[in-house]
């Protein structure tokens, strides 16, 4: 896929009738776009056993037993998990790997597309692999996979250690611990996860549970001195790599950075903490109170509050302001900056900020149909499906890709459109 700046940003609107798809075969599973929006693809039943994914119209050369999570990377490849003779791989662009499995799942992408991983059954033993190479060694239980930003390492949740499944004494005395590339830690724990790598992929972090009451973060397998009462998933600063997670101390929650406290503030929830493209700014999720949510950045929350849920939280690109979706008395909205938006609706997807931070769309749920909201401000279509918008180079126009009346649609329009 060509680069964001060389995409198409000046034909207003391409059509490719899916709608049709449905008269050439037994079935038609949900579509997905590209990034860029000028594919559309879905799994289609072409009889009994007899499964393919149809590409703008044209079906892979390839045909198998089964498919399914079908996903475009961030590169724009198109990748299914198939299996054929009764055996599972990973199917790219119509090409499958040469290793295969008994059964794969949870497939995952490195930031920007390039490497690709998944987790396996083998023999009834389990694993990851990545970009077509297996782990040499597999485990009888594998659980919360994830894969480094940049695509070079894989973690798991893996049990080193076996017991029965009501032996409560040797699952305390710890059983579990991370495995990085199949190597695990040396050190085991009660569990392990909410685990998170660096941006590098050179150190990885957990949340673990050293016993029945004490939990903290492990990173590398070594666990922080401090223990908590609780703690939730932990992060690496972008810039120092120290590591900060959310955690209970005896007056409430708060953030904590290597172990030490780093907020004064205490909140009677915190996590979802994030931060800034500059890493100069930490923002986290909280509860000011029992059941009042807000946002709060390095430690201050704001005044706005929802009496439900809050979720979905980012930052600008230039990283001066947040924006998160948020529920109140049943439904959603967007809150950004300490405030939230007139508009209501069913239900709101993540917001995506411009280039410049000065304009947010997000994909809004609204009267049974599917819409952008641009700065408040409603597109005005229901369309049947909609993908993330995207903001074009210049901040000036947005990308929208959507399905309707069964046809897919590419459309760039120009920010005008929403407020003219």
């Amino acid at each position: 896929m060509k680069p964001k700046e060389q995409w198409d940003w000046d034909t207003a609107e391409k059509m490719i009738p899916t709608a049709k798809w449905h008269d050439t075969y037994e079935w038609v599973e949900e579509p997905y776009s590209s990034p860029d929006g000028e594919q559309v693809a879905a799994i289609v039943n072409q009889g009994e056993d007899s499964f393919g994914v149809c590409v703008n119209g044209t079906p892979w050369a390839a045909g198998f037993e089964k498919a399914w999570q079908l996903r475009f990377t961030p590169a724009g490849a198109l990748t299914a998990l198939v299996a054929q003779d009764g055996q599972w791989t990973v199917a790219v662009d119509g090409k499958t790997w040469a290793t295969h499995f008994d059964y794969v799942w949870n497939p995952l992408w490195s930031r920007d597309g390039a490497h690709m991983a998944v987790a396996f059954q083998q023999q009834l033993e389990y694993g990851m692999a990545i970009d077509d190479t297996a782990w040499p060694d597999r485990f009888g239980n594998i659980t919360d996979m994830t894969l480094s930003p940049n695509g070079t390492r894989t973690a798991a949740t893996v049990q080193t250690l076996a017991f029965g499944e009501g032996d409560i004494f040797e699952f305390e005395k710890g059983a579990f611990t991370a495995a990085v590339n199949g190597q695990p830690w040396e050190t085991n724990f009660t569990n392990v996860w909410g685990k998170q790598f660096s941006a590098d992929g050179t150190h990885l972090a957990a949340e673990v549970r050293l016993n029945r009451d004490e939990y903290t973060i492990a990173v590398d397998g070594a666990a922080w001195p401090q223990t908590f009462a609780m703690v939730w998933e932990p992060c690496f600063n972008p810039v120092s790599n120290q590591v900060t997670a959310p955690v209970k101390v005896r007056d409430g929650w708060t953030l904590a950075e290597d172990g030490n406290l780093m907020w004064s503030q205490r909140f009677t929830q915190c996590w979802q903490h994030r931060y800034s493209p500059d890493a100069e700014h930490i923002a986290a999720i909280v509860a000011p109170r029992f059941g009042r949510w807000t946002i709060a950045v390095d430690g201050r929350p704001w005044r706005t509050t929802v009496n439900e849920m809050i979720t979905d939280a980012v930052f600008s690109p230039d990283s001066t302001r947040l924006a998160a979706a948020a529920k109140h008395n049943g439904r959603w909205t967007v809150l950004t900056d300490d405030h939230l938006w007139r508009n209501t609706f069913e239900r709101v997807w993540p917001p995506v900020f411009s280039p410049d931070g000065r304009h947010i769309a997000v994909v809004v749920e609204r009267n049974g149909g599917f819409d952008i909201a641009l700065d408040d401000h409603l597109w005005g279509r229901a369309c049947d499906k909609i993908w993330p918008p995207q903001f074009s180079p210049t901040g000036d126009r947005l990308l929208i890709r959507c399905i309707e009346h069964g046809n897919y649609y590419r459309r760039i329009l120009p920010l005008t459109a929403w407020i003219a």
